[in-house]
Order: structure tokens, then sequence, then C-alpha cells
């Protein structure tokens, strides 16, 4: 079998992927199985080893694959079903599910999805291995490539006085492993924070695995902030910071609005409380942007971290993080992590931001999410009705979705897992016990052609999990 040539619209580590989902099909049984090498997929398909690679990464990003060092890559076992787990971590149970075969997966929240930029950084790789042989190329960069820390810089500067240097960003292997960093860097061990909720799931464990005590200051159901609420706790808490979105926070996908942004920086600036901007959707809404919160606060006691996987995919997974201060702490910490990152990838991204691309892709990501969101709205309202309530998401991939009537989540969600649809169930995303009534679902489909169907059985979750 040869790949080249075929859907030549396609890059060849697309056919690849396709290939080996097919594969990873026909291979599943209730033990794990050792999947072809590298080598052996080059051969057999007739591509370079860094397009297997690719592949690979993406599938082990999507839960579909694992790789053991020194031995190769497998595939998930099918046994241990989360159908048939009367309890255990939720999460767990999700990610078990959404790597089955045949599942319709619409928990996850990947905007990217839509238009992925992997053919331009692909393309501008191999200009850059032409220019920056592996001979040339330095053997450490602890924080990153100073041509991308330094696109990031100019991105994110707005003024004189709301201005970054590449200095003050710093780039590591995913938000994982940004996050743990900040929480050394920021002391963050065995203090008091208040996060926005509902928020994502890796944050908040990220948080709770480092003993961090966390207070959740909810969204209301018309996307504001009870700034009385944040007052009292700032007053009567010794809060460290306060972990807040930039414009867009998701699940919920509410925009704060003008008169919340000010009210909250009012806050931050009276009790010298620290900010800790999620901007990992910050260019992702619908509508104009307004100045983001990071602009309303005092740039010495703020700290900004995100990814580059919301807007260009799993092919770009580096988180990073923008701080003026700490950065001797910080420098010492990414060096003690020794992230190894391709520098080729960093500069291949930097030049899409450094040429104006990234504008002219993010355009056409938000028309191309703004359409499904409305396209979904309406599947919404056709097969579940009066059953949930939502508001038109402000921005991402995903609606987040209210039951109208009291139900037991837990038991839809095992409702439809039997009936291989997965969703992901509101109390994810608290860590309090909020949100219990709710659910993410995403609206990157592209054409899911069981969606129909999964929506009518979402109905018949939620009507056999009402509570008398």
């Amino acid at each position: 079998m040869t790949l080249r040539g075929a859907r030549q619209v396609d890059f060849a580590y697309q056919a690849v992927y396709r290939y080996m989902i097919n594969l990873i099909n026909e291979v599943s049984s209730d033990t794990r199985v050792k999947l072809p090498s590298l080598r052996q997929l080059s051969q057999r398909l007739n591509v370079s080893i860094s397009t297997i690679q690719y592949a690979y990464s993406l599938l082990e990003k999507e839960g579909r694959v694992y790789s053991v060092a020194k031995s190769g890559y497998y595939a998930w076992p099918l046994a241990g079903s989360p159908v048939s787990w009367p309890s255990g971590d939720l999460l767990e149970r999700l990610y078990v599910a959404a790597r089955r075969p045949g599942m319709v997966v619409l928990s996850g929240d990947e905007p990217a999805l839509l238009a992925s930029l992997d053919g331009t950084l692909l393309g501008l790789e191999r200009e850059l291995v032409r220019q920056y042989p592996r001979h040339l190329q330095p053997w450490s960069q602890p924080c990153g490539v100073w041509e991308l820390r330094a696109a990031l810089a100019a991105r994110y500067t707005t003024s004189p006085t709301r201005c970054w240097h590449a200095d003050d960003v710093y780039i590591g292997a995913d938000l994982r492993g940004v996050l743990d960093i900040l929480i050394e860097v920021l002391g963050l061990r065995g203090s008091t924070v208040i996060v926005e909720s509902p928020c994502d799931w890796l944050i908040l464990r990220v948080l709770r695995d480092a003993g961090v005590r966390i207070l959740e200051l909810p969204w209301s159901d018309e996307g504001s902030l009870d700034l009385v609420m944040l007052e009292g706790m700032l007053r009567s808490e010794p809060v460290h910071l306060v972990l807040l979105s930039s414009s867009v926070s998701l699940p919920s996908a509410v925009a704060m609005q003008p008169r919340d942004r000010q009210g909250v920086a009012k806050l931050l600036d009276q009790y010298a409380c620290w900010l800790l901007e999620n901007d990992s959707c910050g260019e992702l809404g619908f509508k104009q942007p307004q100045a983001p919160l990071r602009d309303l606060v005092n740039p010495e006691r703020l700290v900004v971290f995100s990814s580059f996987e919301k807007i260009l995919g799993p092919e770009a997974p580096f988180g990073y993080a923008l701080a003026r201060h700490s950065s001797g702490e910080l420098q010492r910490q990414f060096l003690l992590r020794a992230f190894r990152l391709s520098s080729i990838r960093q500069r291949a991204i930097a030049r899409v931001y450094q040429s104006g691309r990234i504008d002219q892709h993010l355009h056409d990501l938000r028309r191309l999410l703004r359409e499904q969101a409305g396209e979904m709205s309406q599947y919404l309202d056709r097969y579940l009705g009066d059953q949930v309530s939502y508001r038109m998401p402000a921005g991402g991939g995903a609606f987040w979705l209210g039951s109208t009537q009291p139900v037991d989540m837990r038991q839809a969600f095992q409702y439809l897992l039997a009936r291989q649809v997965v969703v992901a169930p509101g109390e994810l995303f608290s860590v309090s016990g909020l949100h219990h009534q709710h659910l993410r679902l995403s609206h990157t489909f592209h054409g899911q052609p069981n969606l129909e169907s999964a929506l009518e059985t979402l109905g018949e979750a939620l009507r056999q999990a009402q509570i008398a």
C-alpha cells in the first residue's frame, strides 16, 4: 500500500491517521495489542517516519493508543468497559469510553478540529529544516525558542504600559506542565484560590492535586459574575489569587461583560490580589473582542497562561505563561523540568504569528465555530426541546446545557454509554458539587452522521433519569 498521491487535498499524516484508526478498530480486543512500529509503517505506507510519528502522537493525544518505552505503541484494550462500572472516577470512565471504537463522542471541546493549520506548519517546518540544520540548532532552550517567545510577547502587547518582552514568556511541553510550574513559583500549595465555575477539569485537578483550597465563584444563568460574593470571599478568606478567563469562559461559553470586568479589576486592586488569567479561548469569541481582563489589572500582580491547542490543534500542544516577575525562579523551574520541545515546530508556529497568517486562520475558525453553533442550536431545539435550557455560546466549541427537570445525570451518563454516546456531565467542572444538572456538549461535530440519533438518545436518557 502507498499513500503518495492519495487524496491530494490531505497531508500524508492525515491519511496515516485514518489508516491507523481502521487498523485499531480491526485489532481491538480485550487484551492490549501491539501496533506496528514507526519503521514498519513507514515502509508499509511509503511515507517518512516523522509522518508516522505525527499520526501516532495525535492518536495518543486522543487516548486511542499509548506508548511503552523501548517497546512501541499499543492499542488500548476493550476490557473494563465503563458501561459496566458501577462507580469509580467519572473522568476516567469518560476517557475510557471516548476511546472505544464506535462511540459517538460529544463530550469534547476541540475548536481547532474545524480548521487546522497542520498543512501550513508542516510546510514551514520543511523550509526551516533547510534553514536550521540540526547541527546549528541550540542544544537547549528550556523556556522555548526566542522567535516564538518574541512573537507571543508582541501578540500580547497592547500599549507602552501594557507591554511584554520575550523574556517574560515561558513555553512548556503542554498546559499541565506549565500549570505545575506556576503552582510552584506562585507558592499555591496549601493556599486558597478563587476559581470561576464551571472550570476546565484539567485546571481543577492540577490545583486539587497540589493541595490548593479552591473556592468556586459560579457564573449565573444570565452569564454574569456575582461581584458581591467575590468581594465577600476576598474580605473574609486568605485568598492568594483569583483564576478567571480573559474574555470567554469555558465550558459555560460566557463572555465577561464590560461591567463585570471593571468590577473584578477594581476588587482585585482593592484587595491587592493576584490574577491568574486563563487565555486558552481568549481569541475564540464570536463577537468583536472587548478589552481582556489582563488589560485592566495591575500588571505586577498578573500571570497569564494559555496553550496553542485550542486554536492550532493537537499538532501544537505547547502551553505557555507570561509573567513580568519571578524570572529567575521561572527559568529554574523550566530548566528542572527539562521539556524536550521541537525547536523547528516552535519556529514554525512563530512564523504563523509573525506573518499574520494566524489572524486569517482565527477569522476563518471563528466563522466556522459560529456557524456550527447555530446549526447545533437548531438540532438542540428540534430533538431536546424544553428538556434543556442553554445560552448561545459566546465562543469556543461547546454548549453548556442545563436540564429543566431534576435528573440523576450520572444515570443519564451511564444510559448513554450503554448506547455508545459520550457526553461530559457538569459535575466534572466543579470540586464542590456544583453543576449536577448540567452537561457539556461539543458542537464541532463536523458532519457527524450519528448526531441526530445521539441527540434523540440524549433526550431519552434525560427522561429516564428524571428524579420523582
